[in-house]
């Protein structure tokens, strides 16, 4: 009789993995256990030596209480299993930014891009104004005006390594600057017959040094550059309209989207077509990747670490971009003027695994968390969006803007995500209580680019009032 007693007071659980791999046997647990308990559960299972974070879902709600309080809130039978999923969380804590620290004057036409450099150190914009400038951040100002582009300045992007930056114009050509000196490293890239729509570098857990990257175009080709051989290596033509949007994946396939309403897949030595991703009723504005993070910072981390090597470089790269990817594959999500998004494996199958529905407008900007835990999307619809990242499963909105979003940034640790639009204000989102952290205004007109820095100290903005502003925590 004893041992029935003991029983009724404990929980049927089973814990798996966001994938919905099983973490052991399904197991009894009391009904006072809650997030610190199922933590150390979990740290001891996967015999982690060092101790990590964990938070912890039970059909896509966060678990704050102990077990016996949420099964009586949501009136959740004992009888059945109950499935909760362990998420790894970051081990440092960035904290949001909620003040302007500095307003920059030295573009001239609107700025169209910011990029913060891979570890966090520099800054870089791109403007109407035909230049790209780079910034000193310890003195927060103009470093270098880096001119050669002869129209304005649609997309800059800065190889994983941090030695180069890259920069596409309105009339086709590429330019690669050397960011210690401001100068180009030659003559401009000359092969797209339209304007620049994206650029993405090689991993460098793939290739170190850095040395190729991939262009998109309006024209409706892709071009992959080899930036010692100075020239296009590879031409990925196919595409019946303008590609709209690119990203060198990690597992060394290009991704292009496209106005005809495919995303292709290339392998990158000869330029082959792999395979086509259908579904989209409509031009396909914006893609990204689950690694894309990983992939973006490549070797450098939150501690800061500097290389010595290239070799180095890519050995720490290749551990950050497989402890990131875990045993999963690499997901994909594109956004479109069809108001939709998918979510792809585009490694498992052709198909997509989720459709994800809810904006009234354009998709305009989708964005994986670093961690791969959750996906933003931006829509003309006034809202940002967040959804689960392995599911694709709807999760929130977030309503406050007053006109269209068109570029959204994560912190490094995956808790705040950033906004930019064109009511002129930037705003901070917190992911765990799905509400407005921080509302920044102080742009005088559409803000129409954003970027957190990845060691998580500092946000940058650009847009139509030609300044670039820079917000600390």
């Amino acid at each position: 009789m004893e041992v029935e007693t003991e029983t009724t007071n404990n929980v049927m659980c089973l814990l798996t993995d966001p994938e919905g791999t099983p973490l052991g046997a399904p197991m009894y647990l009391p009904q006072n256990a809650g997030p610190q308990q199922l933590s150390q559960i979990v740290n001891k299972l996967l015999s982690n030596e060092e101790k990590l974070p964990y938070a912890f879902y039970i059909s896509n709600q966060e678990l704050l209480v102990p077990l016996g309080s949420y099964l009586e809130k949501h009136k959740v039978s004992v009888e059945k299993v109950l499935s909760i999923v362990y998420q790894p969380q970051a081990v440092f804590r960035i904290r949001p930014v909620n003040r302007c620290s500095a307003t920059i004057a030295g573009h001239t036409e609107a700025v169209l891009s910011v990029a913060f450099s891979p570890d966090g150190r520099q800054l870089a914009s791109g403007s109407g104004d035909t230049t790209v400038r780079l910034w000193d951040l310890s003195t927060q100002t103009p470093m270098f005006t880096c001119t050669g582009h002869k129209n304005w300045v649609l997309c800059i992007a800065w190889s994983p390594d941090g030695k180069h930056l890259v920069s596409g114009s309105k009339s086709g050509e590429l330019q690669c600057w050397d960011p210690q000196t401001g100068k180009s490293s030659g003559n401009p890239l000359i092969g797209h017959k339209k304007w620049i729509t994206g650029i993405s570098w090689e991993p460098v857990h793939l290739n170190a040094p850095c040395r190729r990257f991939v262009s998109a175009s309006k024209d409706g080709d892709a071009r992959v550059w080899d930036i010692s051989l100075r020239k296009c290596v590879i031409c990925l033509s196919g595409h019946t309209l303008a590609v709209t949007c690119v990203k060198w994946g990690g597992d060394g396939v290009i991704y292009t989207g496209s106005q005809d309403c495919t995303i292709k897949v290339w392998e990158t030595t000869q330029g082959k077509l792999i395979r086509e991703l259908k579904g989209h009723g409509h031009w396909i504005n914006s893609l990204a990747l689950s690694t894309e993070y990983v992939l973006r910072t490549g070797a450098f981390d939150h501690t800061g670490k500097q290389y010595s090597s290239p070799e180095e470089m890519k050995k720490a790269a290749l551990e950050r971009y497989n402890k990131m990817k875990g045993n999963a594959p690499e997901r994909l999500v594109s956004g479109s003027d069809d108001f939709t998004m998918f979510l792809w494996e585009p490694a498992v199958s052709k198909h997509p695994k989720t459709r994800m529905t809810g904006h009234q407008q354009l998709v305009n900007h989708v964005y994986f968390s670093p961690d791969g835990q959750w996906i933003a999307s931006a829509s003309f619809d006034k809202s940002v969006k967040l959804w689960n990242g392995t599911t694709g499963k709807f999760v929130a909105a977030f309503r406050g803007h007053v006109g269209p979003v068109y570029q959204i940034s994560w912190s490094a640790d995956s808790r705040l995500l950033l906004s930019g639009s064109k009511d002129s204000t930037l705003k901070v989102w917190d992911i765990r209580t799905q509400k407005l952290k921080q509302d920044l205004p102080g742009h005088a007109d559409e803000v129409f680019a954003v970027d957190w820095s990845p060691d998580g100290e500092k946000v940058a903005s650009g847009g139509k009032d030609r300044v670039l502003k820079l917000w600390m925590g």
